[in-house]
């Protein structure tokens, strides 16, 4: 078993990834709630394989390549500096390969990178100094992004998300409660791996909010009866010009949203200055035969082939507001992140 919680006041999906002196330890995020299984991976390389094979999802692959690089600087030990490094981006490398479409992982090498190329020739004290920056800030900017979500919440608000257990979902209700302002949550159920099922709706469960599940098939029913203030997802890239990158099913809630008046609210932690559209971002085509299970057990004939793109792509006119640790950009201005004066959506 790891290492105590270090963030005990959380909820579990927001430490489901632990550094220990014998690895990194991985909530199995494939059997929760039901189980709470840890995956031990001792190397980078078992790090990598547990992101491929769905073990951590949302904001846990994140913290997995943080800690992941840890390890990798740990095996180059006794090597002179140079070929430590050199061997870390290499790990890196394989590590940002493991979710193509995402744009965290590539990030989080990025922290350890630099504090490796900043920090001397103790290459592994510089890798842990790096990741725990790299952990400090995604904390920090998933706070900032939770309040400035929130603020866009109607009071009482009726709120439908979509695939999200990450820590910028822990961010906005408790931001959204502080305010007063009561929410109550809408989630998917997210197939095939119903991380809305198992992995949202458990959390907001645990944070006391009202929340119901339903189908991946129902929201424009409840959108069309009035029953939806808002939608409200994260992303897993945000283009330069707008363009929301998320779980498969993003794109036909956002256009429900649009068709009823629903305002499309997606969280990310800043748009990606190397994407300038969305064809600038690789899709990530998993096996197909995930599509053909559900929870371990087949739910179609063996008389049927399974397509499973996982990530769609939604453009611009169908989203309503891009909020990011630095406030919320209407999608056309969403550039405007980088530039030095911080701005809000008009």
């Amino acid at each position: 078993m790891p290492p105590p919680a270090a963030h005990p006041g959380l909820p579990t999906l927001a430490d489901s990834v632990r550094l220990a002196e014998d690895g990194v330890h991985i909530l199995d995020r494939r059997v929760f709630p039901f189980e709470h299984r840890w995956v031990h991976a001792r190397t980078v390389e078992e790090v990598a394989a547990a992101i491929e094979d769905m073990v951590t999802q949302s904001s846990g692959p994140y913290f997995a390549v943080l800690w992941g690089m840890v390890l990798a600087a740990r095996e180059t030990a006794g090597q002179d500096p140079a070929t430590a490094r050199e061997r870390l981006r290499a790990a890196g490398d394989r590590l940002i390969a493991t979710r193509p479409t995402n744009d965290q992982p590539r990030k989080a090498v990025e922290w350890v990178m630099a504090s490796v190329h900043a920090g001397g020739d103790d290459v592994a004290a510089a890798a842990l100094a790096g990741a725990r920056a790299g952990d400090a800030d995604y904390r920090r900017r998933s706070r900032e992004m939770g309040r400035a979500g929130a603020a866009l919440l109607p009071e009482g608000g009726r709120i439908l998300t979509h695939c999200w257990g990450d820590l910028y979902l822990v961010g906005l209700v408790e931001a959204a409660l502080e305010m007063g302002k009561r929410p109550s949550f809408v989630c998917t159920e997210t197939r095939p791996y119903l991380q809305g099922a198992r992995l949202t709706a458990e959390t907001l469960a645990e944070m006391g909010v009202d929340t119901t599940l339903i189908t991946d098939g129902m929201p424009a029913s409840l959108m069309r009866a009035g029953e939806v203030d808002a939608l409200v997802t994260a992303s897993d890239r945000v283009t330069m010009d707008g363009h929301v990158i998320n779980k498969v099913g993003t794109l036909q809630l956002a256009v429900a949203a649009n068709a009823f008046g629903v305002p499309f609210h997606a969280l990310c932690h800043a748009p990606d200055p190397a994407s300038a559209t969305g064809a600038d971002v690789p899709i990530e085509f998993r096996d197909g035969d995930e599509v053909l299970h559900t929870l371990g057990r087949r739910s179609a004939s063996e008389r049927v082939r399974g397509l499973y793109p996982a990530f769609d792509v939604t453009d611009p006119r169908f989203v309503t507001t891009v909020v990011t640790d630095r406030g919320a950009f209407a999608p056309d201005r969403v550039h405007e992140y980088w530039n030095e004066e911080r701005g809000t959506a008009r």
